[in-house]
């Protein structure tokens, strides 16, 4: 393949897309699964054993595969789900009619529970302990991700009428806007999925009238998709070419953050879909040293300001990028949602807005306290 530097939408080809996405799964290479349903293979928990062999399968499956593992009856005993469901429920009615809802369904259409996972660890720590003391979800995480791996969960409740979410792409450059995803290298598009792996634990059965997740199969194998899932043609193949699977209560669902995805239109009439979306993130998104990089910036700012005139913009965004945080997460989602896209203003947007504005000392200092205290958790 000839090398490509970056990618660039304009460049994408539906021809290359669909010859990736006309694939099968081979039986034999899923040797495990007790089935395969339009390409995805299923795998039957009570059957398996929770070793490397099966792991290194999961792995294949995520990366070159169909992307997409189903786990029947990943907890058999779903007394727990019920549970953590009532603990859930009385989250969503504390939290109604707060600023932090969710950006990407119209208001009242779902409800969403950010940082699920704190929230119910906190709320009702014996439940926590037996919702995630769950060796099937551990070794599809340490499968994609390796071992210490970072967990977080936010539930969605998407009642009757709630409408179908466009085709995309997830965490980490599917967050990105199209002008900041494609200024990554290609290689980086290639490594992103690799830091995170998405999984949906079923709270209720699923058929498909109550919109459980399109998929298309294979489509994480289309290296420029991270620039190419906004276009109309592409979108459009997908809703040709989606599946959906139906699910039951206590099935989980695990896919690779590069797949053409989207949730369901819940076209049912009496079914309130539940499921805890599951983001599992690698143990290597850190860095190597801890950094104040608020402080840094206070510190900063008077000398930018003072040198705005003097400095090119990109002499000027090269020491803010050396200096402030230019990533939104980790963030609480409930205090910083997103305003105008999927993440929030970053450290170095803020100082470069700043500079622009040509705010005084006082006022970028008391912004920037004001975003590391809605950041907190």
């Amino acid at each position: 393949m000839t090398h490509i530097g970056y990618f660039d939408p304009d460049a994408c080809t539906i021809a290359e897309f669909e010859a990736l996405i006309d694939r099968k799964t081979d039986s034999t290479t899923v040797p495990h699964a007790s089935d395969i349903q339009r390409e995805v293979p299923i795998y039957d928990v009570a059957s398996l054993t929770m070793d490397r062999v099966l792991m290194a399968e999961w792995a294949a499956v995520l990366m070159d595969g169909a992307g997409i593992v189903v786990l029947k009856n990943a907890y058999a005993d779903t007394t727990v789900l019920d549970d953590a469901t009532a603990v859930y429920q009385d989250i969503i009615a504390a939290e109604k009619g707060s600023a932090g809802a969710d950006h990407f369904a119209a208001s009242g259409a779902n409800d969403r529970v950010w940082n699920a996972l704190e929230k119910l660890c906190l709320a009702a720590p014996d439940v926590f302990l037996r919702y995630f003391a769950n060796p099937a979800i551990a070794a599809v995480s340490e499968a994609w991700l390796g071992p210490n791996y970072q967990m977080t969960a936010q539930v969605n409740l998407v009642h009757p009428g709630g409408a179908a979410q466009l085709a995309h792409r997830d965490y980490h450059l599917g967050f990105q806007s199209a002008d900041v995803s494609c200024a990554y290298p290609a290689h980086v598009h290639d490594l992103s999925p690799a830091l995170t792996l998405q999984g949906a634990v079923v709270h209720c059965d699923m058929p498909v009238e109550s919109g459980p997740t399109k998929l298309l199969p294979f489509s994480q194998t289309y290296r420029a998709g991270y620039a190419a899932w906004r276009r109309d043609d592409f979108r459009s193949v997908f809703e040709d070419r989606y599946i959906q699977l139906p699910l039951v209560k206590g099935d989980a669902l695990f896919f690779n953050p590069a797949l053409f995805h989207g949730a369901g239109a819940n076209s049912s009439t009496d079914i309130h879909r539940m499921a805890n979306l599951l983001q599992v993130s690698s143990a290597f998104g850190r860095t190597m040293e801890t950094v104040d990089r608020r402080g840094m910036s206070k510190a900063l700012y008077p000398y930018a300001l003072a040198a705005k005139a003097a400095l090119s913009t990109a002499e000027m965004n090269a020491a803010i990028g050396a200096c402030a945080e230019g990533y939104s997460f980790p963030t609480n989602l409930d205090r910083t949602p997103p305003v105008g896209g999927l993440a929030p203003e970053t450290q170095a947007a803020l100082f470069a807005r700043a500079l622009a504005e040509g705010m005084d000392q006082t006022v970028f200092e008391t912004a920037l306290d004001a975003m590391a205290g809605r950041q907190l958790s």
